[in-house]
């Protein structure tokens, strides 16, 4: 008769039996679950972090469409992936490069730039598909839900078909959207100037603006005016009589200009110089988002980040006015994430 030690050995031994059988089983379909679209859930985000003294809090936004600049990611060996640092992990979007119009899909994978000011942060194999040439270059980032078909490809370390370029007056919208503003026929020193906050030089007339024509017929014109003398001597007599006759109002005259005195108007006139001059300390920064060539874009961009239009030359500057540093840099971040990735924190004038 076998003891109690002995049938629960025996028990034991059985249970195994089913579980050592179907082990392999069990982990097959677990690798093929993690290598197909459960690959993909769950979404994470992640907790608030700090880049450059502005902090960045992941969010799950559907609908983000910004502009800025790639810079190279070492992380993301030969895939097609980047890294962001906002949107959810993993997440897939659309790279534009603002200087071709070609635009791929890509896998976000990894947090980051973790510094400077880039906006996302592209494995080689990314920038080699998009074909960008330098290491900070103008893109646009849009998010998208590509089908199962595309989603794995980049899983697998491949690349997704490239998507149709990108028509030249989007890219031109961009372009002002991020800042870089190119006219019609752009000229480097006005455009220049203009970023760095400095004044425009005075347009020089060109040869088809000869305004002295106009000139030589107000010159005909001034001659008519020499009969008028003529007509002087009447009102010269008149103002004679008024004269003599001003005695008479001597009494309206006595004390009513010495209310006048009560301009103590004067006094307010302190206090506007009062609130300037606190408006002046208040003002101790402002942050540049950006200089446009038509005052719609400043007005709309300076509704964006809570800025005001400023006109500088040919030019429409955006700044936001802050009074101490750390109000500065909370501007700099907004205006950052509003897409104004050229933004910079600048001495009050």
């Amino acid at each position: 008769m076998k003891s109690a030690a002995d049938r629960l050995r025996l028990t034991a031994a059985a249970l195994a039996i089913p579980l050592m059988l179907g082990g392999g089983t069990a982990q097959m379909a677990l690798a093929q679950a993690v290598s197909g679209p459960a690959a993909d859930y769950p979404m994470v985000l992640g907790a608030p972090f700090a880049v450059g003294g502005v902090t960045y809090t992941p969010a799950d936004t559907m609908n983000y469409d910004a502009v800025g600049y790639a810079v190279p990611d070492a992380e993301g060996g030969g895939g097609i992936s980047g890294a962001h640092r906002t949107l959810p992990l993993p997440s897939y979007v659309e790279v534009t490069s603002l200087d071709t119009g070609r635009t791929i899909l890509v896998r976000l994978e990894r947090r980051g730039p973790m510094e400077g000011d880039g906006l996302v942060a592209l494995s080689p194999g990314a920038i080699a598909q998009l074909g960008l040439s330098g290491p900070h270059s103008p893109v646009r980032v849009r998010r998208v839900n590509p089908p199962e078909g595309e989603r794995a490809l980049l899983r697998n370390g491949q690349q997704a078909p490239a998507r149709m370029d990108t028509p030249p007056g989007l890219l031109t919208a961009l372009k002002r959207k991020l800042g870089i503003l190119p006219p019609a026929d752009p000229k480097p020193e006005l455009l220049a100037a203009a970023l760095a906050g400095k004044q425009l030089p005075a347009p020089v007339p060109t040869p088809t603006q000869p305004a002295p024509a106009p000139k030589p017929i107000t010159r005909n014109t001034t001659p008519m005016p020499a009969p008028r003398p003529s007509a002087a001597p009447a009102p010269s007599a008149a103002p004679k009589v008024v004269a003599a006759k001003t005695p008479v109002p001597k009494p309206v005259t006595p004390r009513p200009e010495p209310k006048a005195p009560a301009k103590a108007e004067p006094k307010p006139a302190p206090k506007a110089e009062h609130q300037a001059t606190a408006s002046a300390h208040a003002m101790a920064y402002v942050v540049q988002v950006g200089a446009f060539s038509t005052r719609a874009n400043a007005e709309k961009a300076a509704r964006e980040v809570g800025g005001a239009v400023t006109p500088a030359g040919k030019f429409f500057r955006v700044r936001i006015a802050a009074g101490s540093q750390d109000e500065a840099k909370a501007a700099l971040g907004k205006a950052k994430r509003a897409g104004y990735a050229d933004a910079q924190i600048q001495r009050a004038p």
